[in-house]
């Protein structure tokens, strides 16, 4: 039998251990992690802005550096560091777009379809006074190569939430069995997770970032 000091200092350790480790599942910080440093910060923290540190073992030696809470152990430093990186960070440096507006006379400049036909693939590249629409990202990003100049934003749906994100921050799934309005598309997704998910179920070729995409891989999607 362990002895009572025993087995609170092995508590401790596996706690310690559980906190730090970079691997632990995504349950473990949604269930524990997460609720655990959203009550610490709330309670014992000064208000921390988040966006300004380049990483988390930066935040978390500037939290007790700077006493940015009151004194804490380790896995509540751990928790609250995470809480913040993983969850404050996000919602502080991610944009909200509204719903792309669409008139029933806009038409795709590239190929000249009605684009409100097809809401699942609406893109749009917006300028300082005037913005396209198109009836997928592959027409977007043909029109995009021949015009970069004066961009604002590029805007497409998520295909599995279907919410507007920025097409420059996107994850672009080439080659799948899901055809668009216009056949084999560039299917976007905000995270990786769900475009690696997409990858799999539809026998994707590839995944490309925004900054990846060529025009020779785009045209080569209509062959």
């Amino acid at each position: 039998m362990l002895s009572k000091k025993l087995f609170i200092f092995l508590l401790f350790l596996f706690s310690s251990l559980l906190y730090s480790h970079s691997n632990y599942s995504d349950a473990i910080k949604t269930k524990k992690i997460y609720p655990m440093g959203k009550k610490i910060y709330d309670k014992k923290c000064t208000n921390i802005d988040v966006v300004k540190y380049k990483s988390i073992d930066e935040l978390q030696n500037s939290i007790k550096r700077d006493s940015l809470c009151k004194t804490l152990p380790l896995k509540y430093l751990e928790a609250v560091s995470i809480y913040l990186w993983d969850v404050k960070r996000v919602l502080k440096s991610e944009k909200k777009y509204k719903e792309l507006a669409i008139t029933k006379q806009d038409r795709c400049p590239i190929c000249g379809m009605f684009v409100y036909k097809y809401p699942r693939w609406i893109a749009q590249i917006v300028y300082k006074d005037k913005h396209y629409s198109f009836d997928g990202p592959k027409d977007m990003m043909k029109y995009y190569f021949k015009h970069k100049k004066g961009i604002k934003k590029i805007l497409v749906k998520d295909y599995y939430t279907q919410k507007v994100i920025d097409g420059c921050r996107a994850y672009y799934v080439f080659g799948s069995n899901v055809y668009g309005a216009m056949g084999s598309e560039l299917i976007p997704f905000k995270d990786i997770k769900e475009a690696k998910t997409f990858y799999m179920d539809h026998r994707g070729v590839k995944i490309l970032k925004f900054g990846k995409i060529t025009p020779d891989k785009v045209y080569k999607l209509d062959e």
